[in-house]
């Protein structure tokens, strides 16, 4: 029997005009995923990859410039209602009105989608006892901790039930208390409710912890696609950093290049350090060949580590660069998907009353 899909999407491109003469920015450029239904699938890429713009097209908010998606069973642009009333969405940005109290708001959200007041009151205490919000429940949302807010909007976006619940960076800015907590809830919600989840990360360590599937995405493309398990183990051997001070990365590459046992080298430079990275079969019998030639040839370095293949190698391979040179890249080009409020269009994600748009037009559906 077919696994049955909860997102498809296929050929994305996704063009912004890039203003004052400048070229147009291409946010995704033939994008191509699947999520299977009532798994947790994570869109993994540095800032201004693509995947807010992803996130943005597969729930109806922005439109592709070219592709089609489907939600739910539901086309994007044909069905849009339809998407709207099947899925949740959770911004980076808070959808909570921070002068009523969780209950308040809960209640609010409900009677917005068309529930009388005894059955929003009554969705209010049940989201409320789900996510620990229950002694909570009649203070002010703007005086709750960072990690309570963040369950609050999770809980807003079930409000209606949805089979897909899309969550743009869920634990950006929280305290490694608060997401572990969160984790446990997605985790949960996938297992016990046998809801899809689709995340946005830039978190490896929350990718390869959450994920039943990734889509690795790189420059408005899916790079690599599969478990985090899966992705890793297509790397035989074990992989050699080292951090590197003032490097001449063409002599360092020069040098790694007769080291017997490396490959796959890749020097990174920013500023005045930089790092080495390579693959190699054997890990602790390299090590010490390594620093005698970089030592021999003048090279300085630092710590030298040896570690088993994680998501960042699986991401250097299949993009060509390594996960921070992408950050750095994202942040001095001002990309379009890299905004720390998620917006891409040109306008602004808020209202003149300062609503967060994006969650206005989820609740108003």
């Amino acid at each position: 029997m077919p696994t049955q899909l909860a997102v498809e999407a296929t050929g994305l491109i996704k063009t912004y005009p890039g203003g004052r003469g400048r070229p147009d920015v291409r946010a995704l450029d033939g994008l191509t995923l699947t999520v299977p239904a009532g798994t947790v699938h994570g869109l993994l890429g540095p800032n201004g990859a693509g995947k807010s713009t992803t996130t943005r097209v597969l729930t109806t908010l922005s439109r592709a410039s070219a592709g089609d998606a489907r939600v739910a069973g539901h086309d994007v642009v044909r069905h849009a209602d339809q998407v709207r009333r099947s899925i949740g969405y959770v911004s980076q940005g808070t959808g909570a009105d921070v002068l009523l109290t969780p209950r308040e708001n809960l209640a609010m959200t409900a009677r917005l989608r068309g529930a009388s007041r005894s059955a929003s009151l009554d969705r209010a205490g049940q989201l409320l006892d789900r996510f620990g919000l229950a002694d909570a429940a009649d203070r002010r949302t703007g005086v709750l901790s960072g990690g309570m807010r963040r369950k609050l909007d999770v809980a807003l976006g079930l409000v209606d039930a949805p089979q897909v619940l899309f969550l743009d960076e869920p634990t950006t800015g929280l305290d490694p208390e608060a997401r572990a907590s969160m984790w446990a809830e997605i985790r949960r919600l996938a297992g016990e409710d046998s809801l899809t989840v689709v995340l946005t990360t830039h978190y490896l360590e929350e990718a390869d912890r959450l994920a039943d599937g990734l889509s690795i995405i790189d420059r408005g493309r899916v790079v690599a696609a599969g478990s985090p398990d899966e992705l890793k183990a297509a790397f035989a051997g074990d992989t050699l950093t080292v951090d590197l001070v003032e490097p001449d990365a063409v002599l360092v590459r020069s040098v790694a290049a007769r080291i017997a046992g490396l490959g796959d080298v890749v020097v990174h430079v920013e500023g005045p350090t930089g790092r080495l990275v390579a693959r190699t079969p054997d890990g602790p019998a390299v090590v010490g060949p390594t620093i005698a030639a970089l030592q021999a040839a003048g090279v300085r370095h630092g710590a030298v580590g040896v570690s088993r293949p994680t998501l960042d190698d699986v991401y250097l391979r299949h993009a060509g660069r390594s996960w921070t040179a992408a950050e750095s890249a994202a942040t001095s080009s001002g990309s379009p998907d890299a905004s720390p409020d998620g917006s891409s269009d040109g306008s602004s994600p808020h209202d003149a009353t300062g609503t967060v748009r994006v969650e206005r037009s989820e609740v108003a559906r």
